[in-house]
Order: C-alpha cells, then sequence, then structure tokens
C-alpha cells in the first residue's frame, strides 16, 4: 500500500489544503497500492488468506486518509470562520447560475468584510438548494424580497460578462439601491495591480466581449528582441499598443505623438509598468516626413504600428476637413513611406468602421490612406503593409463613453442624438490584441476587419450608464439632440460592393477589395501639395469623391 501511495505523491500533500483533486489523487494511490498488494498475496500463495481482506483493507485505508485530511482542514479553518464572524461583515447576496456561484464562493474564501447570506439563481428548480451551506433563496424576480429580508445593500454578479442576468440585475438593482461587485478577470488578477477583491462592475463587463485568443508564440517570434515604433502612442489605442508589445519583451518601443502631454503620460505609466525596458519618446508630427525619417532611420523598426489619426466626425466635418486630410492621408504616406524605406518587417494601419461607405469628412480620408497603404505595398514588397478596420472602442478619447461619464458628474442630462443611433464597441485590450494578431498573420496590402459583435443602440448604452451610476432615468433624463453632420445611423464594416474570407483566426476576416491605382500616390501627393491651407470645402469634397467614389456627404437630419 505504501508503494502505491509514494508513487502518486500522496506523502507530498498539504492537509491544510486538501482539495477533491488532492482525495482523487489520494483514491488513485490506494488503488494502486491494493493491486500492488493483491499481486503480492497471490504470488506468494499465502494459505488461508481471507480474500475479503484484500478488498475491505483498501477502502478502510481511504477512508481513513480521506477523513484526517478533512478534519485537520475544518480544524484549521475553524479559527479563522470564528475570527472573520467576529469581524464587521456586510451581507451579500451572489447571483448567477449554481456553477457560476461555487466559483464565486470559492473565491469570496479568502476575501475579508463579507456575509454570503443567499444565492440569486435564474433557474426555478435550483430554488431551496444550498451550495457550500448557502441557500438558493429565489429568482431575479424576488430580487427586491430578499435584499430587504436579509438586510442586502450589495449584489456580486458571478456570471460571465455580457450575460443577460447582468443586464437584468442592473435594471431591477438600481431602483433598489444596491450596489452591483463582480469579480476580477484573469486578465486583472494577473496585472500590475492585481487585487483579488471584488470591484464596482463596469461598461465593458455588461456588453460581453469574449477574450482574445492570441498566438503568442508567433507574436514572440515577431516582436521580442526587435524594436517597435509605433505612432499616435500617446492616444487610448497607440498607449494600449504599446503597454500590449512591451509585454512581448522588445528591445526598445519608440513613441511618438504629436502631444507633449500624451507622451508624458505615457512616459509616467511604462516607466512604472516596465522600468527596465528601453524606450525612446519623441513629440513629432506625422505629418513632417523628414522628422519621422530621422526617427526611422535612428532606429531602423522592425515593426510600425500606424494609430496617428484625426477621428472625431463632426471637428473634421467642418473648418477642419483639410487637417483631416494632412493628418490621416498625408500623415500615413509618411510613415508608410518611412517604414518600407528602413526595411521594416510589418506596417499596420488602424484604420475605421467609418472608411466603408463614408458619409463624412474623417470616414473619407481613412479609406483613402487605406489606399495609400496599398500603393506604397507596391513600392517596398519586403514590408508587409496591413490596415485593420474596427468600430468604436470603449473608453478611448473623444468617444461617447467618457462624455456620458462627464455628463453624469455634472447631473446630465446625457445626450443622444438619435434614438435609433446603433454603434459596435470593443474594449481598448481586445482592439490592439487584433490588432497585433492582424499584423502577424497579414500579407501585404491586405484589409483586416474585427468581428465587433452585435451593434449597441446608443440610447441603451447611456440607459446602462445611467443605471451603473445608481440612477434612475427619472433622476438623470436622455435628451436627443439630431444627427449631427456626417454622422449616421450605423456604421458598416464592409463597403457593398466588397466580400471578405476567413481567416484561421475567429474574430478576423480579409476584406476583398479593389486594389488601388498605379498612380495613386502621385495624384494624393500633388492635390495636397497644391491645395493651399484652406480649401474651399466644395472642391475638397470634390475631390475625395474622385478618391472615393462611395463617399457620399450627408447633412444633419433627425
Amino acid at each position: 500500500m505504501a508503494a502505491g501511495l509514494v508513487l502518486l505523491r500522496v506523502p507530498r500533500q498539504s492537509w491544510r489544503y486538501v482539495s477533491l483533486a488532492d482525495l482523487r489523487q489520494l483514491a488513485l494511490g490506494v488503488a494502486v497500492g491494493g493491486l500492488l498488494t493483491i499481486a503480492v498475496v497471490m504470488g506468494l500463495r499465502i494459505d488461508g488468506f481471507p480474500r475479503s481482506v484484500l478488498l475491505i483493507w483498501p477502502l478502510l485505508t481511504l477512508m481513513l486518509l480521506a477523513g484526517s485530511r478533512a478534519t485537520w482542514r475544518t480544524l484549521k479553518e475553524r479559527p479563522q470562520a470564528q475570527l472573520a464572524g467576529a469581524a464587521a461583515q456586510q451581507p451579500l447576496l451572489v447571483v448567477g447560475t449554481l456553477p457560476e456561484a461555487d466559483h464565486a464562493l470559492r473565491a469570496l474564501k479568502g476575501v475579508a468584510g463579507w456575509q454570503v447570506v443567499g444565492i440569486v439563481a435564474p433557474s426555478a428548480a435550483d430554488v431551496g438548494r444550498t451550495l457550500q451551506g448557502v441557500p438558493v433563496l429565489g429568482g431575479a424576480e424576488v430580487l427586491d424580497e430578499v435584499a430587504r429580508q436579509h438586510g442586502v445593500t450589495t449584489l456580486l454578479l458571478a456570471g460571465a460578462p455580457g450575460a443577460e442576468l447582468r443586464r437584468e440585475m442592473l435594471l431591477r438593482s438600481s431602483g433598489l439601491g444596491l450596489n452591483l461587485l463582480t469579480l476580477p478577470t484573469a486578465e486583472e488578477m494577473l496585472g500590475p495591480d492585481a487585487v483579488g477583491r471584488p470591484r464596482s462592475v463596469r461598461l465593458e463587463d455588461l456588453l460581453g466581449r469574449v477574450p482574445v485568443q492570441l498566438d503568442a508564440q508567433g507574436l514572440s517570434q515577431l516582436l521580442t528582441g526587435q524594436t517597435v515604433l509605433v505612432t499616435g502612442a500617446g492616444g487610448s489605442i497607440g498607449s494600449e499598443l504599446c503597454r500590449q508589445v512591451a509585454r512581448f519583451g522588445v528591445a526598445r518601443l519608440v513613441c511618438v505623438d504629436v502631444s507633449e502631454f500624451a507622451v508624458y503620460q505615457l512616459e509616467q505609466q511604462l516607466r512604472q509598468s516596465h522600468p527596465g525596458m528601453a524606450v525612446s519618446y519623441y513629440t513629432a508630427n506625422v505629418r513632417e516626413l523628414d522628422r519621422l525619417r530621422a526617427i526611422a532611420h535612428r532606429h531602423r523598426p522592425n515593426v510600425v504600428l500606424h494609430a496617428a489619426a484625426y477621428k472625431h466626425v463632426p471637428l473634421m466635418e467642418t473648418d477642419n476637413e483639410i487637417e483631416a486630410l494632412r493628418t490621416n492621408v498625408l500623415g500615413t504616406l509618411n510613415a508608410a513611406t518611412v517604414a518600407g524605406e528602413v526595411g521594416a518587417a510589418r506596417f499596420v494601419l488602424i484604420s475605421t468602421d467609418k472608411a466603408v461607405n463614408p458619409t463624412n469628412v474623417m470616414g473619407a480620408s481613412k479609406r483613402v490612406a487605406e489606399q495609400v497603404v496599398q500603393a506604397v505595398a507596391q513600392t517596398f514588397p519586403a514590408t508587409r503593409f496591413i490596415a485593420v478596420r474596427f468600430g468604436n472602442v470603449l473608453g478611448s478619447s473623444g468617444s461617447v463613453v467618457p462624455l456620458f461619464e462627464a455628463q453624469l458628474a455634472r447631473g446630465g442630462p446625457l445626450t443622444v442624438t438619435h434614438p435609433d443611433i446603433v454603434r459596435y464597441f470593443m474594449t481598448i485590450p481586445e482592439a490592439t490584441q487584433l490588432v497585433l494578431q492582424a499584423g502577424l498573420m497579414g500579407q501585404t496590402g491586405q484589409i483586416f476587419v474585427l468581428d465587433m459583435g452585435e451593434p449597441v443602440k446608443i440610447v441603451e448604452l447611456a440607459r446602462m450608464m445611467i443605471r451603473l451610476s445608481g440612477k434612475t432615468e427619472a433622476d438623470i433624463p436622455i435628451a436627443f439632440t439630431g444627427l449631427r453632420p456626417g454622422e449616421k445611423l450605423f456604421e458598416e464594416l464592409l463597403a457593398d460592393d466588397e466580400t471578405t474570407a476567413p481567416t484561421p483566426h475567429p474574430k478576423l476576416r480579409v476584406a476583398q477589395v479593389a486594389p488601388s491605382q498605379a498612380d495613386a500616390l502621385g495624384q494624393v501627393e500633388a492635390w495636397l501639395a497644391q491645395a493651399g491651407p484652406s480649401p474651399t470645402p466644395q472642391a475638397l469634397r470634390h475631390w475625395l469623391q474622385e478618391r472615393v467614389p462611395e463617399y457620399r456627404p450627408q447633412p444633419a437630419v433627425f
């Protein structure tokens, strides 16, 4: 018997933290020991040896060893439970299915300050059961009654991000004065500021984006030990690209942004999270070719990620149209050109869903930028030039979420342009990870389209943010202001005359677009050079329509 237990490493188990996995290992060790014992007894042919002992002895051994371990753990946990009971504890309800609640209860065992008084489960068949000694008190429909009976002011949402039960609890809890918590994700647990305690529910927890599966080995081969240059590095997308790239152990990260303050903030963040990484910070404008060329030739990056852009649709629609073209088109041409000149392996343009059938100058300028990248790719065959389109990113600068947060802080109202306006959303880490994955997989000249999931009504987004703040629409109203210049009710990720081809990655598809014209670069450079500092809006839009036939400027409507 002892030989079987030693073979399965049972003596190395920690009795204080014995688990089901340890008990399964114990049972297997006892079984192996019992079989070895049977083999020895049968081999020696001992006369009169009771055969029943060969079955009873392993069972008794298993019961004694398992019981002693369970007893020891119980005795060790009892003082800890008594100490926690003596401390002030808040009553807590766990919301989720039984498997989700089971995971949450295990995670809460090491967290002081909470006393789980019950579980709210969506299945009526589970009501009345107990889980780890905690009763299932009912479903979502009796939340008000259950919370009042047990004096509960806080709910822990145990379901997966985006689960319908989470949204239902948000709508129900805001009118009852209940706080919503959730457990940190695995990525948050592994982060530099990891905290294992429950945290407040955030907007992305309700939208339900599935974590991206990255080809870590392939990205390591592309990035580890290499120099990576990121333009627009101080922006929300650019700074997250820098953080994602830093995880792969690059030899040097070159950060370029026109904003001095944005570069300073990025420097402070990276210095804290990656103190040993070599980083160069430049305040430079991608519209200045010579400056960008000097930076690129100094560091000779292997990968260039071009995130610098003007992206605010209404601002670029009037008075600033030429600025959108000079930054989004000329800046892209400059960045792509220097990437090819220094022999970079990859150049990735961050594009947008607004480049598809554009109705505004910003979207049309990004479509021209895509054409420019495809044209530059013909000049530098050694570099893979790739573009990636995606929709709105939660929390990015200039997006609707920071606007709503500011309006909530002022007490409202939350302004929505139209009751039916919808947008695609993804989180900043998800977007940047898919950009890196597309850069790894892409062939030169390809335009990738990201799986943005289901579109979200902006008015529903506003309602969720109001409820997350603990208010209702009666406290903070929603005001409809009308569509702004160049704004569409919905965004498209593909143009009507485009098709997509699947890729090995489930969240990435390749858009089949018409090839860029051979003289595209010359025409773009010539027009921008002769346009001057302030071309007429009519002339600028006419040129854009020549470059992007599907561009259809639209006036504001409601």
